[in-house]
């Protein structure tokens, strides 16, 4: 399966059927969208205009945007409800992660998650191949708290997403935070913002940071 970063905590994710699930888009960030996306499935994590603007998503898809489990054309999802804050939403509200089954890689994507890791999202995680992981802060957790989600989770490969870009304009750290904590593991650069996974590749040990540029 291939997953190309698209800014921000946009993915467009694709079988090697040809299915794609976009997850989370946006606007009004300081850049927008590439012109002409089109997929057959769209989820977002929550209704803030930089997670759900699904008019810029072609191709007449299905939305998925709240907890629980879910198939399209043999592609499994489960969405479970966390916040978006630690105060329980009393800040902003409710998330949903989001996990997809894509040619038998196991990818999360955990939308603008807020509170720090407990058991039960632990439970959640569990076997996940592939995190796709907020770590700009102040809207989310920031770069220590996802390095205390890997540390604690140990995927066996992991995507930094929602930090602010050189032509950014929201108010979140840059992913010089992010990459200072994960000093000394394996780091990836990924500069033309996309990743084949293959699940015979995804094999156990340290996880492999990937920082992608986005497309």
């Amino acid at each position: 399966m291939k997953i190309e970063y698209l800014g921000h905590s946009c993915f467009r994710l694709q079988n090697e059927r040809g299915m794609r699930i976009i997850t989370d888009p946006y606007t009004r960030v300081g850049y927008e969208l590439p012109d002409g996306l089109e997929a057959e499935l769209v989820t977002t994590s929550h209704g803030h205009y930089d997670h759900n603007y699904i008019a810029a998503i072609g191709g007449n898809p299905q939305i998925l945007s709240q907890e629980g489990a879910y198939e399209y054309d043999g592609v499994k999802i489960v969405g479970k409800h966390t916040w978006h804050d630690p105060k329980q939403g009393a800040l902003r509200g409710g998330n949903v992660m989001f996990r997809f089954t894509l040619d038998g890689v196991e990818v999360c994507h955990f939308g603008d998650l807020g509170e720090a890791y407990s058991e039960e999202i632990g439970e959640f995680l569990k076997g996940a191949d592939v995190w796709l992981i907020p770590v700009g802060g102040t809207y989310t957790i920031d770069a220590e708290q996802a390095m205390e989600y890997i540390r604690k989770g140990n995927p066996k490969a992991v995507i930094p997403m929602h930090y602010r870009p050189t032509d950014g304009r929201l108010d979140i750290a840059t992913i010089d935070s992010f990459l200072q904590y994960a000093d000394g593991k394996n780091v990836v650069r990924c500069p033309k913002g996309e990743f084949v996974f293959r699940k015979a590749e995804l094999t156990d040990g340290e996880t492999k940071i990937i920082y992608m540029e986005r497309k």
